[in-house]
């Protein structure tokens, strides 16, 4: 007579830090938020409205360039669409991620607008089994830390002519952390090799869209790299 066979026992999901997650993002969004409020306060508008556009926006890059379009008087409808078209690769960080997404509404929907680059590296080295509640956490903490930064450089703009000269190069080091970070979880170099290479090419061929040219060529690269590791029907 055979025993009968014991269910498997699932994998326990190893525990995850949300502060230690999001401490590496701080040191980024900090300072880079109080440049940003700095600098829209200094363009002439109040600094409640910068703290709106960190809490509403959230676009980073694009809240730069929303503070020299606004210094220059451009319409409303041209940030808009400018934000929009720096801002659409996050559309594909989204669909990278729809199995993960959490199937509330409300944490569904924050978690989609609160995808950033730095929050997107974080999330797809988390294990498989992180549940939805923590992954809203670390977007929810990161954004804190970017409105946080925004509040005291607005603030700091409204009582002295600070220079900020500098703090830009914190995005750099932010993005070179999480560039190692990725490496290490995913055990494979190959994508830094070709978004370095792309970039390389892109400057060669069109250097006034050297990013948007790398982007794509590294987006096709993996695509071809995918379907050529497919097996032949």
């Amino acid at each position: 007579m055979f025993s009968p066979v014991p269910p498997p026992v699932p994998a326990k999901v190893p525990s995850v830090s949300v502060w230690t997650l999001s401490i590496p993002v701080a040191m980024g969004y900090v300072p880079l938020g109080m440049v940003f409020g700095f600098l829209f306060v200094q363009a002439g508008a109040v600094w409640w409205l910068a703290l709106v556009a960190s809490v509403l926006v959230f676009a980073g890059a694009a809240q730069f360039m929303m503070v020299s379009m606004l210094a220059a008087g451009l319409p409303v409808a041209s940030i808009a669409l400018a934000t929009l078209i720096v801002n659409l690769r996050h559309v594909f960080y989204g669909l990278s991620l729809l199995e993960r997404l959490p199937t509330s509404p409300w944490a569904r929907w924050y978690l989609v607008f609160a995808l950033t680059d730095e929050t997107y590296s974080v999330l797809t080295t988390l294990p498989s089994g992180t549940s939805p509640r923590q992954m809203v956490a670390v977007a929810l903490l990161n954004q804190t830390w970017w409105v946080l930064g925004t509040v005291l450089g607005a603030l700091i703009g409204t009582q002295a002519q600070v220079p900020l000269v500098g703090l830009d190069f914190a995005l750099t080091a932010l993005f070179a952390v999480l560039a190692i970070e990725q490496w290490r979880s995913a055990h494979n170099a190959a994508p830094l090799w070709v978004a370095l290479g792309s970039y390389t090419l892109a400057q060669i061929l069109m250097p006034g869209q050297a990013l948007l040219v790398a982007i794509a060529l590294s987006v096709l690269t993996g695509w071809l790299m995918a379907h050529g590791r497919e097996p032949i029907p």
